[in-house]
């Protein structure tokens, strides 16, 4: 009933100028009360980690809230040393509830991992992927400098690339990135690709992103489609600096926009877990293709195993994740545990042509 509620007060908002408000915080001292920590080796991006479970997480300060600066980090293990044949330590977690359509995610990072071998990302998905859908909000690979956006969907979401590289179109696509890499979102199309958008900002990730002291991330979940706006730390919206409801008129054109005319929300995509990790190497980082276009060497050989001296960029510094839901709508759903699934989550390997544009541009 709750979320049938939701959705009714949220079509209704959709024709007056919307403005969203406070429904979950996710920040200080307990920020990880309300996250599920995986607990297994990565088999799902065939990653060379092992997601470990809360216990040995905090024990390893691979995932703590750090007493000088009330924020919280997500790490690689960067210490213990990794025997050939072995997987190092690192970290995932899913939020416990989900949320529905109508609502805005907001995360602020200070640092954001990244390296030779890393690959980090900021997500969520519906419980029973691939029904439901995923939208990546933060995704990057070993030294790469721009962030890169996708969502992957069941068959049938899709845009015209064409109108989706103009800053504005008349099937109401609007945004600032013009480096579209793929437009399909079908998780069985171009090895799960999914409908790929590259920020042309170089402070979006990486060595960038820190120098700039880190920025934040908006996701916006809406019946109209999905957006996702990036500030780098000097250009946060007040709103967004105060915590208070949050105006959409102040945030401008997203960096990127999959409009409802090109694939309806209500029909790809349920409520949404939250979700954080960072693998290694696996069949992003680790593509030979991929990795040697900004890393030498061999991706498992030379980096994961070793001392982990390597791994001192790879961790999250985050100060918080907020949830808005649309002009006063709870869009907080009920708890469920997130599926797991066997293969290729997020923008697995892209073909070379789509990489050379990702890292080249």
């Amino acid at each position: 009933m709750k979320s049938l509620v939701s959705i009714f007060l949220y079509a209704l908002a959709a024709s007056a100028e919307t403005t969203y408000d406070l429904v979950k915080d996710y920040s200080g001292e307990s920020f990880f009360d309300d996250w599920i920590f995986y607990g297994h080796y990565d088999n799902l991006t065939d990653g060379d980690a092992i997601f470990v479970n809360r216990s040995l997480a905090t024990s390893d300060k691979l995932a703590y809230v750090d007493s000088s600066t009330n924020r919280a980090i997500i790490k690689v293990d960067n210490t213990s040393t990794v025997e050939w044949n072995y997987k190092r330590n690192t970290v995932r977690i899913s939020s416990t509830d989900r949320f529905e359509v109508g609502s805005l995610f907001v995360a602020d990072f200070y640092h954001v991992p990244y390296g030779c071998s890393v690959w980090p990302a900021w997500w969520s998905e519906a419980p029973d992927w691939p029904t439901g859908g995923e939208i990546d909000t933060f995704e990057g690979v070993n030294l790469v400098t721009r962030n890169q956006m996708a969502l992957h969907t069941e068959d049938g979401c899709e845009w015209d690339a064409n109108s989706s590289t103009s800053a504005s179109s008349d099937d109401g696509w609007t945004q600032t990135s013009h480096l579209v890499n793929s437009t399909d979102c079908y998780y069985d199309a171009d090895s799960n690709d999914g409908c790929v958008i590259t920020d042309p900002d170089t402070d979006s990730y990486g060595e960038g992103f820190a120098k700039a002291g880190g920025g934040v991330y908006i996701t916006e979940f809406a019946e109209s489609g999905i957006s996702i706006w990036f500030f780098n730390r000097s250009s946060i919206p007040s709103s967004i600096s105060a915590n208070s409801s949050i105006n959409m008129t102040e945030l401008g054109t997203p960096v990127a926009n999959w409009p409802k005319s090109g694939c309806d929300i209500d029909t790809y995509f349920t409520a949404q877990h939250l979700v954080f990790d960072i693998t290694l190497c696996g069949d992003f980082a680790g593509d030979s293709t991929i990795f040697a276009e900004t890393c030498s060497g061999t991706c498992y050989d030379d980096y994961v195993v070793g001392d982990g001296s390597t791994y001192g960029n790879a961790y999250f510094d985050i100060s918080y994740v907020r949830v808005y839901g649309a002009n006063g709508t709870d869009t907080l759903t009920s708890s469920s545990i997130p599926a797991s699934r066997p293969d290729g989550w997020m923008s697995a390997v892209l073909g070379f042509g789509m990489a050379a544009l990702l890292w080249a541009w």
